[in-house]
């Protein structure tokens, strides 16, 4: 599904921020991305999002060389991707329910096609009872499960997560990455999951994609 190839990338003429990137992604699987600060987790994440096209290298995703694809075709791509950040990113003028089915909104479909898809995604992550609710009504951990939510909502192959636990208790974050590992066993969606948090580590045994000064090894 994903495999990067002696990847580098510097921005402008600065120093190379990774080097000589490579590995493999398998559909299903679920990955942990670790590093310290500065270590380029966002900038890979970057990549894998197609935000961000290598300085050199070779990245394939779904069977496609994406450093020869021009803007239309990427878009395309991208909408087999989806991404949880930090911050949760909600629309505070939207309920619960209107943030979750924002994607589908866009992708034109309309909301007697996708409102029992939403109300279920909803029920499953907890949240049925909060999908009128704005986001300055809900907690830390209610937001992040609609933002996860929002972004499996239109079944993207691959989900990629900036660091989700960074804004809540040791208790949420394990709660958050069980409900990552369900979407990934129920709906066999390819996770990529960035964290600093070594106790995740310790208790989720999923392999790891360690950098560390822009360079990348594997732990299984």
């Amino acid at each position: 599904m994903i495999e990067f190839s002696d990847v580098g990338l510097r921005y402008g003429n600065g120093p190379e921020i990774l080097k000589d990137v490579s590995f493999s992604i398998e559909p299903g699987s679920f990955h942990f991305l670790t590093g310290p600060s500065g270590a380029g987790k966002t900038s890979l994440l970057r990549l894998l999002l197609l935000s961000l096209r290598p300085s050199r290298g070779r990245v394939t995703m779904f069977d496609q060389d994406v450093s020869h694809l021009d803007q239309d075709s990427l878009l395309q791509l991208r909408r087999h991707i989806g991404i949880v950040f930090q911050e949760f990113r909600l629309l505070d003028h939207l309920t619960t329910f209107e943030n979750v089915a924002l994607p589908l909104r866009v992708l034109g479909q309309a909301e007697s096609e996708y409102r029992p898809n939403v109300i279920e995604l909803l029920e499953w992550v907890g949240l049925g009872e909060r999908m009128h609710a704005l986001p300055s009504l809900l907690s830390g951990g209610e937001k992040q499960r609609a933002a996860i939510a929002r972004a499996v909502i239109a079944r993207p192959k691959v989900l990629l997560a900036d660091e989700p636990t960074g804004n809540v208790d040791p208790e949420l974050s394990d709660r958050l990455v069980h409900l990552f590992a369900e979407l990934n066993r129920t709906l066999g969606t390819t996770i990529i999951l960035a964290t600093h948090e070594l106790p995740l580590l310790e208790r989720f045994a999923y392999p790891r994609m360690a950098l560390n000064k822009g360079e990348l090894t594997i732990h299984a």
